[in-house]
């Protein structure tokens, strides 16, 4: 696996250079600027698993997801930068879908396969599924409600006030969780574990990740520019576009660390690394784009499609109610992972 994401890396973004300087097709450009940003996404997933193993499920988990992020981030901020903001939203919608179901489903269906039954913190889930209501069903809801008696100009205000307001609880969140009610969440750690030895040393992750965000910086920017002859070329809408292709794309370093994770019985990180994944974006990624939108030569307001809203709804529901328990097995991953199916099925057809 490892040698497969190398290959990726060292061929891949060669080509993307070549490409660029050669003014090669779209088509092409595509695959091997998907191809190479995933292979930088396993290079993060790598270092930020190292990091992990010294840092606890917790910090690990945060750094998974801080960095898988980062690189969705920079290909959205390119793309609301070509004035894209329906791909925009929809790779926001594909990132709560991708890693709530895909993500958790395959962690969950992968991990009981080969341990029958895994157990994390309930403690945990707990406080994901009041955070998971809040960001999805009241913070991205009561944008669209509003926005239906609203002009333009306002319903742009009122998507302003409230990224600020979930900017302002995610960071709260964070200094809740690891500053002052620490103890409450770390006693919860599992600590039967094996010791494991990172694979590369904490100076050595944090050179590689530096490196591989500036690559992915470049790379996502030469894929941008291929979105719309792609759209052309296979009948694919925006929302198709973003919801599956860009999602998958830019979480790919999650995806990898969280399933592994999982088989190697942490499903506790495999949690953390998709449910804070998903809160990140909600609460951070998304209100940070809508507030660096105001920059671009168009605006995004945080204003998602009704078939957009009610799968991201429904898809908190179902994962609120399979984790709650505090245990996972392989067949609640397969009912998320067939969840995530049927959703894509219908965003390809819509």
């Amino acid at each position: 696996m490892n040698r497969i994401i190398a290959i990726l890396v060292f061929t891949g973004v060669p080509l993307v250079i070549l490409g660029t300087i050669l003014n090669w097709s779209d088509i092409f450009m595509f695959v091997i600027s998907s191809l190479s940003i995933i292979g930088l996404a396993g290079y993060i997933g790598r270092a930020t698993e190292s990091l992990a193993i010294v840092s606890g499920p917790r910090i690990g988990g945060l750094l998974n997801a801080t960095f898988g992020n980062a690189v969705e981030l920079l290909i959205s901020i390119f793309t609301l930068k070509a004035g894209m903001v329906g791909i925009v939203l929809a790779s926001l919608t594909g990132s709560v879908l991708g890693n709530l179901l895909l993500v958790l489903g395959l962690s969950f269906f992968a991990g009981g396969i080969k341990h029958k039954r895994q157990k994390f913190s309930l403690h945990d889930a707990q406080y994901n599924s009041g955070l998971l209501i809040f960001a999805i069903i009241v913070a991205f809801v009561i944008p669209e409600v509003f926005s239906m008696s609203m002009d333009t100009k306002t319903t742009l205000n009122l998507s302003i006030g409230i990224s600020v307001i979930l900017i302002a609880i995610y960071l709260a969140g964070l200094f809740f969780k690891l500053v002052t009610h620490r103890g409450v969440f770390s006693a919860s750690d599992d600590s039967g574990h094996e010791l494991e030895k990172p694979e590369w040393t904490k100076k050595k992750s944090i050179l590689i990740l530096f490196i591989a965000t500036m690559a992915v910086a470049f790379v996502s920017e030469r894929l941008v520019h291929t979105f719309e002859t792609i759209g052309e070329q296979f009948g694919w809408t925006e929302l198709f576009i973003g919801v599956i292709i860009v999602a998958i794309v830019g979480n790919a370093a999650e995806h990898v660390s969280a399933i592994t994770m999982a088989v190697k019985n942490r499903v506790d990180v495999s949690v953390e690394i998709a449910v804070g994944s998903t809160l990140q974006v909600a609460m951070f990624v998304a209100p940070v784009l809508v507030l660096i939108s105001l920059f671009m030569p168009v605006q995004m307001a945080l204003v998602f499609t009704i078939p957009e809203l009610v799968a991201m709804i429904t898809a908190t529901l179902l994962v609120i109610n399979l984790s709650n328990d505090g245990e996972s097995n392989w067949f609640e991953g397969l009912i998320l992972f067939s969840a995530y199916l049927i959703m894509g099925i219908g965003f390809y057809l819509l």
